[in-house]
């Protein structure tokens, strides 16, 4: 691949989670805790990619936008309905809470479904990488690194390569 497809697809990329990124915007201006319905959050964000289930009757609904995008939602509808939260959980306040131990549920419950599992199968590891964005602008990936009994091993992040020439 030369240098110009390269750099188209890259242009791709970048146009395609902005756009996405700026649609979720107004989708969550058009929504207010407390007061915005089930109805309302699937009407904007459409079927969630899992629903987790509360201890106190509330679901939490996961919207993931990986691989292209640079967020994960999580919002919670309590049991009159109402959305009580909504979160966007790739964020260093989140990574902070991934320690050695977790479970792959625990991890993929805070943080929504990962961009990319690599496994490793002679180390008998697997990675679980999220895209982030360190604001303004620096692109970043959050890496769990997961044994063979599927319970964390290290988390980190780190700035995200770039394919060039």
């Amino acid at each position: 691949m030369n240098i110009f497809s390269r750099l188209a697809l890259a242009a791709v990329a970048v146009f395609g989670a902005l756009a996405l990124a700026g649609c979720d915007q107004q989708k969550i201006k058009e929504l207010e805790e407390g007061l915005s319905t089930e109805a309302d959050v699937r009407e904007r964000f459409g079927d969630p990619e899992r629903i987790w289930p509360e201890a106190d009757g509330s679901r939490t609904f996961e919207y993931n936008r990986q691989p292209a995008g640079t967020r994960n939602y999580m919002i919670t509808i309590g049991p009159d309905g109402k959305m009580s939260a909504l979160r966007q959980v790739l964020a260093p306040h989140n990574f902070e809470k991934i320690v050695p131990g977790l479970t792959q549920e625990q991890v993929r419950r805070m943080l929504g479904k990962p961009a990319r599992a690599i496994p490793y199968a002679l180390k008998q590891e697997t990675d679980w990488e999220w895209n982030w964005i360190d604001p303004p602008t620096r692109q970043m990936e959050f890496i769990v690194t997961f044994g063979p009994d599927e319970r964390v091993l290290r988390s980190g992040s780190h700035e995200k390569l770039h394919d060039g020439p």
